[in-house]
């Protein structure tokens, strides 16, 4: 069982995430075992997803569009968002809008090739789970929550900007 940052704690992580190999082919999967899946392969068949003995989450790549899950979020533990490449910040909107304007309250998961660097900016837009890239230190990577004591703009964590606190402040 491999390990995860989740809720600010390192923590052990049950959960197979399913990807294609080359020949865009998904491997089995047992019933019984708690799974997160494509987007594409949860609409084809969400009641048999539903049906499983294990449990059944859905994640996003960085151009799918969270809307096509707004009527499945109340039902699903886990959305994870997928980071293809450091680079890619695509899955920052995805996790503000699935928090902000879908009140996703579940597990929000940023997975792929995510960096202890990004921690502190993908926690202040919603998400409350990360599945470090492999080969790095997830005690370390704790300290990642506390990069900047403040920020200008707002954010889900921090719905009110810098310069509004300082006027109440005085």
């Amino acid at each position: 069982m491999r390990s995860i940052i989740k809720d600010g704690q390192v923590a052990q992580d049950c959960w197979q995430v399913l990807r294609a190999d080359a020949e865009g082919q998904y491997p089995a999967v047992a019933a019984d075992v708690d799974v997160i899946i494509p987007l594409a392969l949860w609409l084809a068949d969400k009641a048999a997803w539903q049906a499983r003995a294990g449990q059944t989450a859905v994640w996003l790549a960085p151009d799918e569009d969270p809307q096509q899950l707004a009527a499945d979020l109340n039902s699903l533990p886990l959305v994870a968002v997928d980071f293809p490449a450091f680079t890619d910040g695509r899955g920052y909107s995805l996790g503000r809008l699935l928090r902000e304007r879908y009140s996703y309250a579940g597990e929000l998961r940023a997975l792929g090739d995510v960096w202890v660097d990004l921690l502190h900016y993908l926690w202040q837009v919603g998400f409350n789970a990360f599945e470090i890239k492999g080969g790095k230190d997830l005690d370390g990577a704790l300290s990642g929550y506390d990069t900047f004591t403040e920020r200008y703009q707002s954010t889900h964590r921090e719905p009110v900007p810098l310069f509004r606190r300082r006027v109440t402040s005085l």
